[in-house]
């Protein structure tokens, strides 16, 4: 009956289907917890760092009260961190929150926003609930092809979304190719920049999208604390953009929208500067020695620049298989045939003796 008369929009849609947890896992196929081996979800293998630690229990005693509606302490300290005012910082519970408001405030039924193919899901999902249009352009070499993004916007378009590095090929655009292509988009188009792997990366020419603000008052950069930071579950991201754009979005942004405790962990995730440098270190040597097993197991896989990377299946197996077959061995990896990627999966860079649990669980499943 509630079929019936449920949104429009929603109708045809399929929920969100996150990376397997491992509690569900070790469930399902009778599993020791601590056997197993969670590279699904892109988070960060350290855990949490001792400053966050501390914060959270300093928040202890106040959990009775509301959190600061309007998160001042944690956009003043983001604000001096990145060098913009305070209120053109909008907190988000995650970034999909951003995501969300952006939609909600500029695009109505009809609307059209433009969004490459192999990216993130969720854009087109929060886009057909409001009722407008997805025009996903295809990629080149599973990445973002700019140009033909640029031509794909019409008098109908409100948003393109644009992630860089994009999940979940780990490719990127330059500075250059990202500067021309906002040159291209009209004033009365908004970029929603995507920048959640961000501190993962260390190319020369990765654009630094916070920094092209004040040229482009169209732009709308998002970032998270979910990956480098350590902070998946308490869910705390922001988006940085023109007054204009940050005020509207706040008009849409539901009360106390983050907790207490994500805004204190989020303050002293910032203000730990050793604990982003060995974050980013594991994973650069995870990313190796991931790569490195897939060559000498004669696989292809896409160059990333995230902390996680896709390879893809041999012709003679099947990805899906391949998936659950590891699952049975206690190793979570994540499918992407919904994202026009079949024969590939992709996986998260772990610690190094859980990047070494996975590439023995591979080969024992390919062989």
């Amino acid at each position: 009956m509630f079929e019936s008369i449920a949104v429009e929009g929603v109708k045809g849609l399929q929920p969100y289907r996150p990376g397997k947890p491992i509690d569900a896992v070790a469930r399902e196929l009778g599993l020791n917890e601590a056997d197993i081996v969670k590279l699904a979800s892109n988070e960060n293998p350290l855990g949490p760092g001792d400053a966050v630690r501390q914060a959270l229990v300093g928040c202890v005693d106040e959990l009775s009260r509301y959190p600061d509606g309007g998160g001042y302490a944690l956009k003043e300290t983001l604000a001096r961190h990145l060098s913009v005012d305070a209120d053109q910082v909008t907190l988000g519970n995650g970034t999909s929150d951003i995501l969300d408001f952006i939609i909600r405030v500029l695009v109505d039924k009809g609307d059209e926003v433009v969004v490459s193919q192999h990216a993130f899901a969720i854009y087109g999902l929060l886009t057909t609930i409001a009722g407008g249009k997805v025009v996903e352009v295809p990629a080149r070499d599973f990445g973002h092809d700019l140009d033909a993004m640029a031509a794909a916007i019409t008098d109908k378009t409100r948003i393109v979304f644009v992630t860089n590095p994009n999940n979940p090929t780990g490719t990127w655009n330059t500075r250059t190719e990202l500067e021309a292509f906002l040159a291209r988009v009209p004033e009365s188009v908004v970029v929603l920049l995507d920048e959640a792997y961000f501190e993962y990366v260390e190319e020369a020419e990765y654009p630094d999208g916070i920094e092209l603000l004040s040229r482009f008052p169209n732009l709308v950069v998002t970032r998270t604390f979910s990956k480098v930071y350590g902070l998946a579950a308490l869910r705390i991201g922001y988006g940085v953009s023109s007054l204009e754009l940050a005020d509207l979005m706040n008009r849409v942004r539901p009360p106390f929208n983050t907790n207490a405790l994500a805004q204190a962990a989020a303050i002293a995730a910032l203000n730990d500067k050793q604990y982003l440098a060995d974050s980013v270190a594991m994973n650069k040597q995870g990313m190796a020695q991931l790569e490195a097993g897939f060559r000498q197991q004669n696989l292809d896989f896409i160059p990333s620049v995230g902390n996680f990377i896709a390879f893809k299946v041999p012709a003679e197996a099947d990805a899906m298989q391949v998936y659950q077959d590891l699952l049975q061995q206690g190793v979570i990896v994540r499918p992407v045939a919904n994202y026009a990627m079949p024969e590939y999966l992709r996986v998260s860079i772990g610690t190094g003796s859980e990047n070494a649990a996975f590439l023995t669980a591979l080969e024992q499943v390919l062989a």
